[in-house]
């Protein structure tokens, strides 16, 4: 099982099953509606919790809230309690909607606000961290190894949060002083206040996974100067943090980074509301490596949607399982196993299909019948098996609905029997205006609900 590490731009081997394996992802910012590209590290955390635990490993899958923060005050001044409450019901509905199933723990920063002053207070009482007018900084400069993690030399570390108090322009806020307008605060040995950013993230992960744990993880965009600055302070502060590192790309439209800043962010809510799918929305975040940056577009969507309605066509044509094909189990297992590249297992996905379809045209059911057993099984793994995908109020009526079409098919087969096209024709014409896409094949006439 290998990962590709950011801090040593290189692939590792993770320790043998069972591990364990803890992993944090960071997650969102609760001020809007999550948009796709916040969801893609929820996406990408939670397909490969699901691989290692059937490949035997022992996982525990965080995934935070940040629910602290100054973009939540800069977006609701005086209100930012209330508007962080309800942002964080959005975003649990939003992600919910992925059908993905829940991490095992989701904390918020606010739980953990009493262990972020605790934190800080150790990093003074050390030295790698002095107190401002009521602000406390991180000292950079005591910390030799930053920067490695972002690849930039220490002398070379741009200002961050600009502050003439500050000792040295590199610093960062592990807890700042309450302002006017900001509606929530903490009482601390600095005066009342709140934590800085970066500190809440090595708080919660430490405290739900331990001072040491295997993987964290989340987007590209983090890298620096989130990450970076999560794993200096747990590293002053005596604790092993993350062993390694796993970034995702970002998902851009029009050829920029999708952000709510920017204003060009395609809200998971509104995207599933206008009736794209979730599964064709995951499906579309699985078409490229996770390390890789993904286009979002209409045309894409389309795309994504194509493909997957042809895989559960073909679910629904074969009918029946049987015995898995190990030797495209295998396969797709070696593409999940080498960095989780689930776009070349989607591949094998595809070339099991196509063989499907061929044993179809042939009359082999039995073959058919194990590339939809084996196409399942790989699709499971990604929360995308079409059998479990389909509502369950249609899942009761799919055997109904079933027998009416093949009743109306039967009925266009005796009238093109008869030379009659256009009443078979005009049955054709009623089903598609149904929703109901009739395919003519080698194999015999084919039918699927259109996506």
């Amino acid at each position: 099982m290998r990962i590709y590490d950011t801090a040593t731009r290189g692939l590792v081997e993770l320790p043998a099953p069972p591990g364990p394996v803890r992993m944090y992802f960071c997650g969102s910012t609760v001020y809007q509606r999550i948009h796709v590209g916040n969801a893609r590290p929820y996406v990408v955390g939670s397909w490969y919790a699901r691989w290692l635990r059937l490949r035997g490993y022992e996982v525990t899958l965080v995934h935070n809230i940040t629910d602290v923060n100054d973009k939540i005050y800069d977006a609701a001044p005086g209100a930012s309690a209330r508007l962080a409450s309800d942002a964080t019901r959005w975003y649990l509905e939003d992600v919910g909607r992925l059908d993905l199933g829940d991490p095992d723990v989701q904390p918020t920063a606010t739980e953990t606000v009493p262990d972020q002053i605790a934190a800080i207070a150790t990093l003074v009482e050390d030295g790698y961290a002095y107190e401002a007018d009521g602000d406390v900084y991180f000292r950079v400069g005591r910390f030799e190894a930053y920067g490695r993690l972002s690849r930039q030399r220490l002398n070379e570390v741009v200002e961050q949060e600009p502050n003439p108090r500050k000792e040295d322009p590199r610093d960062f806020a592990l807890w700042k002083a309450n302002k006017p307008g900001e509606d929530t605060w903490w009482e601390s040995p600095w005066g009342r206040g709140r934590p800085g950013w970066h500190i809440e993230c090595s708080v919660m992960a430490e405290k739900h996974l331990g001072p040491s744990f295997e993987i964290h993880g989340g987007g590209l965009d983090l890298v620096f100067p989130h990450h970076e600055n999560e794993n200096a302070q747990s590293a002053c502060a005596g604790d092993g943090f993350a062993n390694y590192w796993l970034h995702n790309g970002l998902v851009n439209t029009g050829g920029e980074k999708m952000s709510k800043s920017l204003g060009n962010s395609l809200v998971v809510s509104d995207v599933l509301a206008s009736g794209v799918r979730p599964q064709v929305l995951r499906f579309l975040l699985g078409g490229a490596h996770y390390r890789s940056a993904i286009e979002y577009s209409e045309a894409a969507l389309v795309e994504a949607a194509a493909a997957y309605g042809r895989i559960e066509t073909f679910v629904r044509n074969a009918g029946s399982d049987v015995a898995v094909d190990e030797a495209a189990w295998q396969q797709f297992a070696a593409a999940m196993d080498d960095d989780l590249a689930i776009s070349r297992a989607l591949g094998v996905v595809h070339n099991t299909v196509s063989r499907g379809n061929a044993a179809l045209d042939d009359g082999d059911a039995v073959t058919a019948a194990g590339c939809r057993a084996t196409v399942r099984r790989m699709l499971t793994v990604l929360g995308l098996d079409p059998v479990e995908q389909w509502p369950a109020a249609a899942g009761d009526l799919h055997d109904t609905v079933g027998a009416l079409v093949e009743i109306a098919l039967e009925a266009r087969s005796a009238a093109r029997a008869r030379k009659d096209f256009a009443q078979a024709d005009a049955i054709r014409d009623r089903l598609t205006a149904a929703g109901v896409v009739v395919e003519d094949t080698a194999g015999g006439v084919r039918w699927h609900l259109s996506s």
